[in-house]
Order: structure tokens, then C-alpha cells, then sequence
């Protein structure tokens, strides 16, 4: 009798204990996920990827399986040389249309009133290279390209970000308001003080150098409405360099959009719903090739960004040839009607390693007063004015956060309308040895009052946010 007591009770408490076994087992399965075998990125992919939460596991596997559905929808798949997979996925199942409201929608046709030029404005050469399409294969009519995430890019971004927040800009992020913005260093033109429905300009591309996976150089156009609180609204263009986010060097066509100051809304590329591609031969977030060579041949694109005034969406084209894709209106609030800042030129990420200033290059790496073929440049700036023509940026302002390591020289010519060179070395001993000491102990330098007026073709340092609210233009 008592040896049967004991079997139920021994029975009895093992029944109890075995499933809280099992949970606890799976849950310390579940924080660690093998690295992608099948080759979609660089490398074997062995590495396990820990995580902290139950949160970032769930953003994992949500990403992972987005790009799965992707996988699972394209028609052909092109194996790039730089090591990228591109899907070429039915237009109307690209991420865009994930969104509840969007779903069983395909993208609109393309507006039929482009921007107005002036009759004597030069013809653009609109040709766009990237390094996917070298082979001269394409992704077919009707299809967009879109690259790969694989889980190589996850572990690498996991190991500095939030996983719940891949594919976005920190919070408080990147327009230039001050030159006391976390890290984040400029150097700009931009206009203010108007209503603009577009702008439009042509940038050298350059594989600047970033010193480390936490920081990114990049060169683009904003589109800005709102304050500088919660509700600033942005549409952004250019190419970047991102180890962080793309596991490399090259220099990458990307977009971006927020309608919350770079909160919870907004992505770059195609990483969430918002811009809707419409073009079948341009990967956003594919390496753009060649870029620029120092003293040797430069290669630049023409961006325009602007808005349909029959519809309201914002567009993004190639200067004056094909058409990308669209910002939808429903995305905004303050751009829903028109921008009321433009900025162009040049940002990077300043994480100070080591407790310098970084080495990492804007642009091409080397000041504006070395020039053409040396120095990176904005030519040809423009806005869109309120009749849907396309008109030079009167009042362009420059201004650079810290000149000694970024700098900023502008002007104006028939060929080249409003432009001007841009970036530099950062802390560089090799490309400006009497820069490197200036650049690392110059200290950040208090914004000037938004009424007095900055030197147009040198640096200065302005409250950005004290003149978007204040709606002013500050006269030279």
C-alpha cells in the first residue's frame, strides 16, 4: 500500500513538473534563431542571434517572414555581382500595400502633368546605373525590384539597434534644426519661407568611407513641413552609405519618409508601408555603379521630388526621365498640402570612437575649396512653385555644423544654376593633416539668432528650427 501511495504521488508531481519543463525548454529555444544557411546573404551564416526580448524575437520573425511572402511572390530573382538578391515581386504585392487600407489596391497610374522647365533649361542625361543590372538582366513589366533582407542583415543591425525599429532613423533624427543634434553633422543648403511643391537637383556620387557599422554618410534632398515637434513631416532622397544597415561600403539610392519626426512612422526603401515603386529597372536600396573617382570622371543622378497637384501624392523621378514611385498623400499631415522648408547636401553620423571625432567622409571625402572633379557637389537647385514650374532656388542658404570637418562654398553659373560643393574628411590625418587636429577640437558652436544673416559660399551655423517657425528668409 504505501509503495502504490508513492507511485501516485511521484506520478502525481512529474505530471505537474513536465509541461513547465517543456515551457521553460522551448522559451530558451525560442531567444536564439540560426543564421540563414540557404546563402541569401554573404558568408556561411552559422552565428546564432540572440535576443533580449520576446519583443525582438517577435520583429525577427515578422520581418523574416514578410520577406518569405516576397520571396514566395516574385517571378524572377536576380543574383547581383555585389552579393545582393533582388526579388522582382507583382507590383501590387510590394510591401506598400501591406497596410490594411491598401490591401487588394495596385499602384496608381502615373500623373500625366510633370513639373514645368523653363525652355532654355538644359537636357539632363538620365541614365542610372547600379550594380544589380550590370548584365543587362531586369525584372519584368509590371514587377518592382526589391532586395533581399536576409538574416545576416538582421543579426549584423541587432547588434548596435532595436530590431522593432529596422529599416528607420533614430528618434530626433536627421534634418538639421542646430549643430547640437545627437551626432548627427550637416552641411546644407536650403531654403525656407515659402510654399514649395517640390524640389529638384543633381549630386555626384561618391563610396565615401564610414568608420565604423553605428555611423552612415549620406547625400539627399528633404522635403520638410511641420515643426520641428512631433509632427514634422519629411520625404527624403539620395544615396547613402550604410555598413549598419546594408553589410557594406557602397554607396545605395534610398528613400525616406516620417510623419512624426522619425517616431513610430516612416522607413527607408521599401522596409515598411509607404512608398509605392512603380518602376521596374531601379532597386531602392541597391549600390549605385560606378561612383565618382577622385581627379578622375564623375558621376552624378538628377532626383526630383514633387507633388501632383491633381492627386496630392508626392512623386520621386529621375530628373527628367522616368518615374520611381510615390509617396501616398494619406502618409501626412502638413505635407498633405505643401513644404515649407527644402533642404540639400550632406549628413553623418558622428559616434566620436575612441573619444575623437570620427574619420568618417561626407561627400567625397575632401573639402569644397578643392573643387570640381575633387570635391562633392549640388548643381542645378531648384523648387517647384506653387503653378507646377520648376524655378531656381532664389535665397539659398548654406550652412555647415562644424567647418573644419564638414565644410560648405556655393554660387552660381549658367551651366550649373545654384550649386555648391560640400563635405570633407572628418578627423583625417591622411586627406588634411593640419584639418585633423582643428576638426577634432572644434567644439560644437552655439546657433546664431535665425535673424542674422549667414555668409552665402562660406559656413556658418543657424537655428534651423527657430526659422521654420518662425517662417522667415534670411536675407543676404
Amino acid at each position: 500500500m504505501a509503495s502504490s501511495c508513492c507511485s501516485k504521488r511521484l506520478r502525481s508531481m512529474i505530471a505537474k513538473f513536465v509541461p513547465l519543463l517543456l515551457v521553460l525548454f522551448v522559451a530558451s529555444c525560442s531567444w536564439s534563431a540560426s543564421a540563414d544557411k540557404s546563402g541569401g546573404g554573404r558568408g556561411n551564416g552559422t552565428q546564432a542571434t540572440q535576443f533580449s526580448s520576446w519583443d525582438e524575437l517577435r520583429a525577427y520573425r515578422r520581418i523574416l517572414a514578410r520577406m518569405d511572402r516576397l520571396k514566395k511572390a516574385s517571378v524572377k530573382t536576380i543574383q547581383s555581382p555585389d552579393g545582393d538578391v533582388i526579388h522582382c515581386v507583382p507590383a501590387h504585392q510590394q510591401p506598400a500595400f501591406d497596410h490594411p487600407k491598401m490591401r487588394g489596391q495596385k499602384p496608381e497610374e502615373e500623373p500625366e502633368e510633370r513639373p514645368k522647365i523653363s525652355a532654355d533649361a538644359a537636357e539632363e542625361d538620365t541614365v542610372f546605373t547600379q550594380a544589380w543590372s550590370d548584365g543587362g538582366e531586369f525584372c519584368p513589366g509590371g514587377t518592382v525590384p526589391i532586395r533581399r533582407t536576409t538574416e545576416r542583415d538582421l543579426q549584423r543591425y541587432s547588434r548596435s539597434g532595436s530590431l522593432r525599429r529596422y529599416g528607420m532613423k533614430p528618434r530626433a533624427s536627421s534634418v538639421r534644426r542646430d549643430s547640437t543634434s545627437d551626432g548627427h553633422e550637416h552641411a546644407v543648403g536650403y531654403v525656407t519661407g515659402d510654399q514649395f511643391y517640390g524640389a529638384k537637383a543633381s549630386l555626384n556620387v561618391w563610396p565615401a568611407k564610414v568608420a565604423s557599422a553605428a555611423e552612415f554618410s549620406l547625400s539627399q534632398i528633404w522635403v520638410i513641413s511641420g515643426t520641428f515637434g512631433n509632427d514634422l513631416n519629411t520625404i527624403e532622397a539620395g544615396w547613402q552609405v550604410s555598413p549598419e544597415l546594408y553589410g557594406d561600403n557602397s554607396p545605395r539610392f534610398f528613400t525616406y519618409w516620417t510623419s512624426d519626426a522619425y517616431q513610430a512612422t516612416g522607413c527607408y526603401n521599401l522596409h515598411c508601408s509607404g512608398f509605392i515603386q512603380t518602376n521596374s529597372r531601379i532597386a531602392i536600396g541597391a549600390a549605385i555603379s560606378p561612383a565618382s573617382a577622385y581627379n578622375g570622371r564623375q558621376f552624378d543622378i538628377s532626383l526630383l521630388l514633387w507633388k501632383d497637384p491633381r492627386r496630392g501624392h508626392w512623386w520621386l523621378q529621375l530628373g527628367s526621365g522616368p518615374l520611381v514611385g510615390y509617396w501616398p498623400s494619406r502618409l501626412f499631415t502638413h505635407l498633405g498640402g505643401h513644404a515649407n522648408m527644402v533642404q540639400f547636401g550632406g549628413e553623418v553620423v558622428n559616434t566620436r570612437p575612441s573619444g575623437s571625432h570620427t574619420p568618417t567622409q561626407m561627400g567625397s571625402g575632401h573639402f569644397p575649396r578643392e573643387g570640381f572633379n575633387r570635391a562633392a557637389y549640388f548643381r542645378n537647385v531648384q523648387v517647384v512653385d506653387w503653378d507646377n514650374n520648376l524655378i531656381p532656388a532664389r535665397d539659398l542658404r548654406l550652412v555647415a555644423d562644424h567647418p573644419a570637418c564638414y565644410g560648405i562654398q556655393g554660387g552660381y553659373n549658367r551651366a550649373w544654376g545654384n550649386y555648391f560643393y560640400y563635405g570633407g574628411p572628418g578627423r583625417n590625418h591622411e586627406i588634411d593633416p593640419e584639418a585633423e587636429k582643428s576638426c577634432n577640437d572644434e567644439k560644437t558652436k552655439e546657433p546664431m539668432d535665425a535673424e542674422e544673416p549667414a555668409s552665402v559660399g562660406g559656413s556658418a551655423v543657424i537655428n534651423m528650427e527657430q526659422i521654420l517657425l518662425s517662417n522667415k528668409v534670411v536675407k543676404t
